[in-house]
């Protein structure tokens, strides 16, 4: 993707988050600069991979295929695996109509996907096999605002502002906007987006950026080559 056209998509964004009454937190602001000089400072938001999150999942067609994140916080996996202390995780999403975000799962994250806004949101769902694979004859139950519904393989759910949908690990699902785009909320265990995601098809979590202008925001993606490690 060229850095011109992500820095557009955060500006679309970030106006229609507004118009929902979502305010981001501040470091959403920051310039690249105020985060190299505050970046002692936002070791927590380095190392949880917190903020900005654009991505064509490498097929250059963000319209067609792709998704805007924007992670608000996020937990430790060792606190995870501890089973006490910053287990949770909190995100924004945009779903823009008719473009897709393809069937994957998650081998460690729950997760709750909520309609926050707009239009309706359509998830499909199958079921794993034994191994934690996509299975085409397989179904699954889920709950939706508590409520368990029992879905047919490739079943779809419709979920109006203000409807939710639980998802457990090997809940394999794709998700996109039916008419007009939507703000989704994502409230789940610890978030990995590094190696927790686990697609149907080939394909890659993050878009290769051509930087044919400066960032206006930083991506998560930007932190290894424009942060490092926080000393």
């Amino acid at each position: 993707m060229k850095r011109s056209r992500i820095n557009e998509i955060m500006a679309e964004a970030a106006e229609l988050i507004r118009r929902h009454g979502f305010v981001l937190p501040p470091f959403a602001n920051w310039t690249p600069e105020e985060f190299i000089a505050r970046r002692e400072d936002a070791r927590h938001i380095i190392e949880a991979r917190c903020g900005w999150d654009i991505t064509d999942y490498g097929a250059g067609d963000f319209d067609r295929m792709g998704l805007f994140l924007f992670t608000l916080r996020n937990g430790r996996l060792a606190d995870l695996q501890r089973g006490t202390g910053m287990c949770y995780a909190e995100k924004l999403l945009i779903s823009r109509e008719g473009q897709l975000s393809p069937m994957h799962t998650h081998v460690i994250k729950a997760e709750d996907i909520v309609n926050r806004g707009g239009a309706t949101l359509v998830i499909e769902l199958y079921g794993a096999d034994d191994q934690g694979g996509f299975d085409p004859d397989r179904g699954v139950e889920v709950a939706c605002d508590g409520i368990t519904r029992r879905l047919a393989p490739g079943d779809k759910l419709r979920l109006a502002p203000g409807e939710s949908v639980t998802l457990m690990p090997g809940d394999w699902h794709a998700f996109w906007a039916e008419g007009g785009d939507v703000l989704i909320g994502e409230v789940s265990t610890v978030n990995d987006d590094l190696t927790d995601n686990i697609f149907r098809e080939p394909i890659g979590r993050f878009a290769q950026i051509d930087n044919d202008t400066p960032p206006v925001h930083l991506l998560v993606s930007d932190y290894d080559d424009w942060l490092g490690a926080p000393n």
